[in-house]
């Protein structure tokens, strides 16, 4: 029986292997035929941010066509363009008007005038018809973002401003009677608010008491932006109402430092005349020298200029300070 099982095995395998043997040959005799195979695509998720986003992808595509272009822009062999020649920009003296180009010649370059000096011949280099102003240009060794360098104060202008002034006068009854005698235009207690809530304003200075100033809170808006506000600093909140009155009629001023460290001023009209501009300059400057802040070691007063409307400047020397 195991012989007889063993004769059975070894037929059968053989047969197996016959089989297998004539499939390899039939699969060799049969032509090859190559199919193509198509490539995976793979879905690219989007995502809502990011490089994988859809503006993303967009960027990329606008910005690799922007690359082609170039490259070929680069290998195209047309002819260079001619070029065009551009003209030098003219200097600010050659844009300047006849008139001021000539008045600046009467000025010597890189002298240093003294006061004097430099009002009078202000008075002769005003380039324009109407009554210029005259004007003080201070750069001071200062910082402004400093607190204590901060520079704000009030002059008043021995020969005035050459300018009308309206004054107005917000405080109680008993100091409304003050101030008109004073010479205030406009004076009045609680009508005086109804005025500014119909967004009326006929004044160029506005001085309170400071028992009034909360009352004037809500038109900040109104009066601030106009620099109408009155303020403890520039003296138009006071309890001395006829004083602040009369001296703003007189000519009082109020000038301040900009961000830039310079003071900008006007001291007069040119119809003043040099005698009168001298006095107001010199008021002026010698506030701006009491005003010096005591943590300031080194040169007060870097560079003065006088000039007019629309007029050329003049270097004037900072001893004159």
């Amino acid at each position: 029986m195991a012989e007889a099982k063993k004769v059975a095995n070894a037929k059968v395998a053989k047969k197996v292997k016959e089989e297998i043997k004539d499939g390899i040959d039939q699969e060799s005799s049969q032509p090859e035929t190559k199919t193509a195979e198509k490539p995976v695509q793979r879905e690219v998720t989007k995502a809502k941010a990011g490089k994988r986003s859809h503006k993303a992808l967009v960027e990329t595509e606008v910005k690799q066509a922007k690359e082609e272009r170039k490259t070929a822009s680069k290998t195209d062999e047309s002819p260079a363009k001619p070029k065009v020649s551009v003209k030098s920009a003219r200097s600010r003296l050659e844009r300047r008007s006849k008139a001021y180009k000539k008045v600046s010649t009467l000025i010597e370059k890189g002298k240093v005038y003294s006061l004097a000096e430099a009002i009078e011949l202000a008075l002769k280099t005003s380039p324009v018809k109407f009554d210029a102003s005259v004007e003080l240009h201070v750069r001071l060794g200062v910082d402004p973002k400093q607190a204590d360098q901060n520079i704000r104060q009030t002059v008043v202008l021995p020969a005035g401003t050459g300018k009308t002034v309206r004054v107005a006068v917000f405080a109680e009854p008993d100091d409304v009677a003050k101030a008109k005698k004073a010479g205030a235009d406009i004076a009045g207690s609680d009508e005086f608010l109804g005025q500014l809530e119909k967004a009326t304003i006929n004044f160029d200075i506005l001085i309170a008491t400071p028992t009034n100033m909360s009352k004037l809170g809500k038109f900040a808006r109104l009066l601030g932006p106009q620099g109408l506000m009155p303020n403890p600093k520039s003296g138009t909140v006071t309890t001395n109402i006829e004083k602040a009155v009369t001296e703003a009629k007189a000519g009082r001023i109020e000038y301040r430092i900009d961000s830039t460290g310079i003071i900008h001023v006007a001291c007069g009209k040119v119809s003043f005349g040099k005698d009168k501009l001298i006095q107001n300059c010199q008021a002026i400057l010698s506030s701006i020298k009491s005003a010096k802040p005591s943590s300031i070691k080194g040169n007060y007063v870097t560079s003065l200029y006088v000039t007019t409307t629309m007029g050329p400047s003049i270097l004037v020397s900072p001893a004159e300070v």
